[in-house]
C-alpha cells in the first residue's frame, strides 16, 4: 500500500467508481458518506461549481477529522453549451441529454478536497471528450440498460456507450469515470513525503 501523511485517510463519497479508482493506485481508506444535498449558488460556473460542492461535501464529514486524518472529497459535473448536465431524473430526461452530447464536444470536471484538522486546499482536472454522433437506437439501448440514471450527463465512459460512442478524449479518462487518478496519487504522494 501507498503510503499517506496520516494515520487515517477517508474516501468521503458513496461512489463505487471513486471506490475502485482510490483502491486501484493503492491507498489504503476508509469509506464515509458525505450525505449532502447537491445544490449551488446559480452564478457559479465549471470548476467553481464542483470547488464548491466538494468543499460542502467534506465539511459535512468534519466530525470525522482529528490530528491524523485526512478527509478526501470529490464532485464531478459535465459541462456542455455553457451549463451543467445533471444526473437524469427520468429516461426522458436521459435521452434529451445524450441527444445534446451526440457529436459534439463537452467537459468533463471533477474538483477534489483535501481537508485536515488544520488545512484544505483543492485540485481540478478538466477532460474534453467528443462523441461521435449517436443514433436514437444507440441512445435507446443504453438508457435501457437504466446505467445513465446514476451519472452526470447521464454516461459511463467506461460503459457500453462510451466504448463505441466515445470518438475523442482530451485529458485524463479516469477524470472521466469519476476520479482524476493521477492528481490524487501525484497529491497524497507529495503530501506523504513533505511530512516525513
Amino acid at each position: 500500500m501507498e503510503k499517506v501523511p496520516f494515520s487515517r485517510l477517508i474516501l468521503g463519497s458513496a461512489s463505487p467508481r471513486r471506490k475502485s479508482l482510490l483502491k486501484s493506485i493503492g491507498f489504503a481508506f476508509d469509506v464515509v458518506t458525505a450525505d449532502i444535498e447537491e445544490v449551488f449558488p446559480m452564478h457559479l460556473e465549471r470548476e467553481k461549481i464542483t470547488d464548491y460542492l466538494a468543499i460542502q461535501k467534506a465539511w459535512a464529514l468534519k466530525r470525522h477529522l482529528d490530528s491524523d486524518t485526512l478527509i478526501l472529497t470529490a464532485d464531478t459535473i459535465v459541462w456542455f453549451d455553457g451549463a451543467v448536465m445533471e444526473k437524469p431524473g427520468h429516461r426522458e430526461e436521459a435521452e434529451r441529454t445524450l441527444k445534446a452530447l451526440s457529436g459534439n464536444w463537452h467537459e468533463v470536471i471533477t474538483s477534489v478536497c483535501f481537508t485536515t484538522e488544520k488545512t484544505q486546499f483543492l485540485k481540478h482536472a478538466i477532460t474534453r471528450v467528443k462523441f461521435a454522433p449517436l443514433t436514437d437506437q444507440m441512445i435507446q439501448t443504453y438508457i435501457g440498460s437504466g446505467q445513465p440514471m446514476d451519472k452526470a450527463g447521464a454516461y459511463g465512459i467506461q460503459e457500453w456507450i462510451g466504448l463505441v460512442g466515445v470518438e475523442r478524449i482530451d485529458g485524463s479518462y479516469t477524470n472521466v469515470v469519476g476520479l482524476p487518478t493521477q492528481l490524487v496519487y501525484k497529491t497524497l504522494s507529495t503530501m506523504a513525503g513533505s511530512a516525513i
